[in-house]
């Protein structure tokens, strides 16, 4: 069996990797990628898994035997913002439209307001 000669490789990690997170409650370092602002990859290892708090929680809640359902964790969720807000993180969708400066430090900006911050109620 051959492959076709039309498919390319899937290169976007060779052109802006993955890089290390640290979510700021709980310390679970993951990989995380940033597409566009709603768009994440998130690889989690072993030891963030073990970490993080949101993820037990959903273990508990989940029928025995099962895996359950694990959509996201919000400290992670604003730890990877603030990686972004920081330069710790690049917006692949930015560097692909050559973001002016203005553009780039609006993204960076702590007054942004997409995504936006949940407050307490």
């Amino acid at each position: 069996m051959t492959l076709d000669s039309s498919i390319s490789d899937d290169n976007r990690l060779d052109e802006v990797p993955m890089v290390p997170v640290a979510c700021r409650n709980c310390g679970a370092r993951v990989l995380a990628r940033k597409s566009s602002w709603n768009q994440t990859s998130v690889q989690w290892n072993a030891d963030a898994t073990a970490r993080c708090a949101e993820r037990a929680e959903s273990q508990k809640l989940a029928a025995a035997g099962s895996r359950g359902v694990f959509l996201v964790c919000p400290a992670l969720s604003e730890s990877i913002v603030d990686a972004v807000r920081q330069g710790g993180l690049t917006i692949v969708d930015e560097i692909a439209c050559g973001a002016t400066d203005a553009v780039a430090q609006q993204a960076h900006s702590p007054v942004r307001s997409w995504p936006p911050r949940q407050t307490a109620g």
